[in-house]
């Protein structure tokens, strides 16, 4: 992996910006940092400059959009952006994030990577805290970087920024300070898609909290699309048909480690997925074995169940 821990200017994402950003290519403008394309970013997004970039960054990190030197706009937008973001010739399936599914399979998409080391990739695939204080956070997360990642990791205090923009775009503050406060704090984050999502609470004076949980308001279908990425991608290179519990739960980019899942959350949402795919997603727990099996005939259609949660 490569450290990535600025490119944001300490923006937390926002509702619209990834939508936004969608658009743009597609109204074949780019995102070149040449003195006359970014001027012209600033009127047609409606932002300034330094919103620009971030709107740039989260529309990446997101995967809805990609860099490619062939591209006559320098990006091009990928199969996930057309899917729930739209395309020239087709609308997207929730272009402004208005189903809860949407915003869990949009945390599934930022944080499904590993060739890259944020702020966030770092807290939700390799961190093991549940209840923490941000300074003790960001200190693990710069040593363990240079455990993690080929390149420099870089100065603490941009870290240091990183994991600040993290919080704000997964956190909601605890009402308990004065009303000034509540009112500023409460406009920022309803502006970030992920806050909703509760993974993550602020706990006052510097400290954080986000359980494992059983997450029930996770939809089966988002459930199973990460299940089959995950699987896919762990299995690229074999023919098997199983993968271990204990992989689901625990390894990096899993469905476990994202969606913060506790052991019985995750058995669970199996459980839910046996159902829901009349078996084709089985799993046994007996002896100390604990196996999750997957037909031939769902593997490669992880965009099946997006479809099904989408009314397609």
């Amino acid at each position: 992996m490569k450290a990535k821990f600025t490119g944001h200017d300490t923006f937390p994402l926002r509702y619209g910006w990834l939508f936004k950003a969608i658009n743009h290519l597609n109204n074949k403008s780019n995102f070149s940092s040449s003195e006359d394309s970014i001027r012209n970013s600033v009127v047609e997004l409606g932002v300034g400059k330094n919103m620009v970039k971030a709107i740039q960054y989260w529309a990446e990190s997101s995967n809805v959009i990609k860099r490619s030197p062939q591209s006559e706009y320098g990006h091009y937008v990928t199969d996930s952006g057309k899917y729930l973001f739209g395309a020239l010739d087709k609308t997207g399936q929730d272009p402004f994030l208005e189903l809860p599914g949407s915003i869990w399979l949009l945390h599934f998409w930022l944080n499904f990577n590993n060739e890259s080391l944020t702020a966030y990739r770092y807290f939700f695939n390799y961190s093991n805290v549940q209840y923490f204080e941000k300074s003790k956070l960001t200190d693990d997360c710069y040593d363990d970087a240079k455990r993690l990642v080929k390149t420099e990791v870089g100065n603490p205090s941009t870290l240091k920024k990183d994991i600040d923009c993290f919080l704000n775009t997964y956190s909601k503050k605890q009402k308990n300070s004065t009303a000034k406060k509540i009112t500023k704090v409460d406009e920022d984050h309803f502006t970030s898609p992920l806050s909703e999502l509760n993974l993550l609470q602020d706990n006052g004076g510097g400290f954080y909290i986000s359980n494992l949980s059983e997450r029930p308001e996770l939809p089966v279908e988002i459930f199973i699309f990460a299940l089959l990425e995950f699987f896919n991608n762990e299995t690229q290179d074999s023919n098997v048909g199983t993968i271990d519990f204990d992989s689901l739960l625990t390894k990096p980019c899993s469905p476990g480690r994202i969606f913060r899942l506790s052991e019985s959350g995750l058995g669970q949402k199996l459980d839910e997925a046996q159902e829901f795919t009349d078996k084709h997603v089985t799993w046994v727990d007996s002896l100390g074995l604990r196996q999750v099996s997957i037909s031939d005939d769902i593997k490669d259609n992880a965009i099946k169940y997006l479809d099904m949660y989408y009314g397609k």
